[in-house]
């Protein structure tokens, strides 16, 4: 029998069906092959006994014909998304042990659906980070590595530790949270499929917030129809969350495979940055190619303000980041590191809590919102994040269904290689997915190819909002092209 943690959602759901073998037994596998993984510590903690519980109702259920679309398939969550009754830190020691009362209505979404819960998933801390270094856990390796070197990688961020799970067959697909690339960047470092979806498509309450009005969760996955059958889990409204839409969630997996003859398809001249590696140049060329020859045509166009993304994100983000973050004073919940006064407690606890780049976001984030400040950053920021919706908002109405970009501008980097350099230069990973993240809009990730020293390299498709299912449609003829990856198994 084939290994059954090499299986996809499609291949799980007709087995499962079919009584081939058992939730219990394929949850069983999977706890299994976690234990044998623990090197890449993708898993902040495991949860065998909740998953094996959760199977084997699923059994239950697969039994009486009542299935739920993710019924008994194995799925880790991101240590952002609150877990009812299991300890979600947003992999900050400011939170301790924080055990939340509540689930999250993704989370929610999820479980009533049949999914199986193994655990939760590292990721840089309260989501600040583009490589998952930045984690009270520690870092997250990848399960790729360079052709003929043994030197650890990292996942990306800050959804390391879902795509490594993912990556390496240690859960079936995962939680992530994208705030400026947080789901595509690590997908593309790890050979995964990463969907950003539109802002407002998935609900935010119960996820640990970073930037509200850039935050939105989605599914990594090993393929484009998986991704699809988990964002259809995943989305749908929520009258707690102010900024959830409320409109019907498509038939996602119905897109995948769908024709995309006659679909014009941009490429963004702005996206040509200085110092491209000519692999990724190349990857972008391909990809093209492939969409062209599948029937859609390409066009030459332009987003002006792609230039100013960058910049105008590092300080939108940060100045929500320090409003969001003022509520971790240790008076309610959380780690609480005693001083003489309240006042000296408060910052004895978010000194001992907060790792240095959120200390340095915070700093920054208060700065551009101070008197004398707010005016010439904040504000002008913003105006330039309406600009940037603006060339977006141009190309659709003139008839652009999707956008093609590279994912990344290299492939996965060294664990501790950028240590010393400067926060920017970390930064500049997101140059690529901003954009997305500022405009509100849907994005994916789609492995496309490997690089000169064997490592995974990916694409990226945007596309109007809340259309989503033009993105599986061109992303899995990318897939179809390109193939799958998947690392080779030496932990």
């Amino acid at each position: 029998m084939t290994d059954l943690t090499d299986l996809t959602f499609a291949q799980v759901r007709e087995r499962l069906a079919t009584k081939e073998f058992t939730a219990v037994e394929l949850t069983r596998s999977y706890v299994e092959a976690i234990e044998s993984a623990r090197g890449l510590n993708a898993y902040v903690l495991e949860t065998p006994e909740i998953a094996l519980e959760r199977a084997a109702g699923s059994d239950e259920r697969i039994a009486l014909g009542e299935a739920g679309a993710l019924e008994g398939l194995p799925l880790g969550v991101k240590d952002l998304f609150c877990t009812e009754g299991v300890r979600t830190t947003a992999c900050s020691r400011i939170l301790g042990d924080f055990t939340p009362p509540y689930e999250s209505h993704v989370t929610e979404r999820m479980r009533r659906a049949g999914a199986v819960m193994l655990g939760k998933l590292n990721n840089d801390e309260f989501a600040m980070g583009s490589s998952n270094e930045t984690s009270a856990f520690g870092t997250v390796v990848n399960p790729w590595r360079r052709a003929g070197s043994e030197a650890a990688l990292v996942a990306g961020g800050s959804s390391g530790g879902s795509a490594a799970a993912v990556a390496a067959r240690i859960c079936l697909g995962a939680t992530a949270t994208d705030t400026g690339g947080s789901i595509r960047q690590p997908a593309a470092f790890t050979g995964t499929v990463g969907v950003k979806p539109t802002y407002g498509r998935c609900s935010r309450w119960g996820i640990v917030a970073f930037a509200s009005s850039l935050d939105q969760a989605g599914p990594i996955a090993r393929d484009v129809r998986d991704a699809a059958i988990l964002l259809g889990a995943m989305a749908g409204y929520d009258r707690r969350d102010s900024t959830s839409v409320d409109r019907p969630v498509p038939d996602y997996e119905a897109a995948v495979g769908r024709s995309v003859k006659g679909l014009r398809i941009g490429i963004p001249r702005e996206y040509r940055v200085d110092g491209m590696p000519a692999e990724i140049e190349a990857l972008w060329t391909q990809g093209a190619a492939w969409l062209k020859a599948a029937g859609a045509e390409i066009v030459d166009v332009s987003l002006p303000h792609t230039k100013y993304a960058l910049p105008a994100y590092y300080i939108v983000a940060p100045a929500e980041a320090s409003s969001n973050l003022a509520r971790y004073d240790g008076v309610r919940y959380g780690r609480r590191v005693p001083g003489r006064d309240v006042t000296e407690m408060y910052e004895n606890t978010r000194a001992a809590g907060f790792g240095a780049e959120v200390r340095r976001r915070i700093m920054i984030g208060s700065y551009v919102l101070s008197a004398g400040y707010y005016d010439a950053y904040y504000v002008r920021a913003q105006k330039v994040r309406t600009l940037i919706k603006r060339d977006f908002e141009t190309l659709f109405d003139q008839g652009v269904d999707a956008i093609l970009t590279p994912a990344t501008p290299s492939a996965a980097f060294g664990v501790g290689e950028k240590a010393d350099a400067s926060p920017v230069e970390m930064y500049l990973n997101d140059v690529f997915t901003v954009t997305v993240n500022m405009a509100g809009l849907p994005g994916i990730a789609v492995p496309a190819g490997l690089s000169s020293e064997g490592l995974p390299l990916a694409l990226q498709l945007i596309g109007r909002p809340f259309d989503e299912e033009t993105l599986f449609a061109t992303g899995s003829v990318i897939e179809d092209a390109a193939g799958r990856f998947a690392p080779g198994r030496w932990w």
